[in-house]
C-alpha cells in the first residue's frame, strides 16, 4: 500500500468531488471519473503502487450517517480495496476503517 495513502485519497476526493474533473491524476497516471448507472454517483477506479482502489461518492439516499452528511451538502467519498470499504474522506479529512486499514499496511 502506498506510504502516503492518506494524501492520495484526499487528492482523489478533491479532484473528483470538489474540482469536478473528468479524470483524476494520481501516482503519475490518469484515471477516468465515471458515473454509476443507477444513482449517477461519481466513481473512479485507480491504481497506485500495485494496489487497485475505488473512490465512490456517497449516496445521500441511504440511511447511514455518511449519507446524512452528504444530504447536508458535505462532500463524502468512500474508498474500497478488493470490494471492502477501507476509508472515507469528508471535507478533506480521512477516516480509516481500522480493521481494513491494518490489513493493507
Amino acid at each position: 500500500m502506498p506510504a502516503n495513502l492518506e494524501q492520495i485519497l484526499i487528492s482523489v476526493w478533491k479532484q473528483a468531488l470538489l474540482d469536478e474533473t473528468k479524470t483524476v491524476n494520481v501516482c503519475g497516471q490518469s484515471f477516468r471519473v465515471q458515473r454509476t448507472s443507477r444513482s449517477k454517483l461519481r466513481e473512479v477506479d485507480f491504481e497506485c503502487e500495485g494496489q487497485k482502489l475505488r473512490g465512490l461518492e456517497q449516496n445521500p439516499n441511504t440511511r447511514s450517517n455518511w449519507a446524512k452528511l452528504a444530504r447536508d451538502g458535505r462532500k463524502v467519498m468512500q474508498f474500497l480495496s478488493e470490494g471492502k470499504y477501507i476509508a472515507n474522506v469528508v471535507d478533506g479529512k480521512v477516516r480509516f476503517y481500522e480493521s481494513e486499514h491494518r490489513a493493507l499496511t
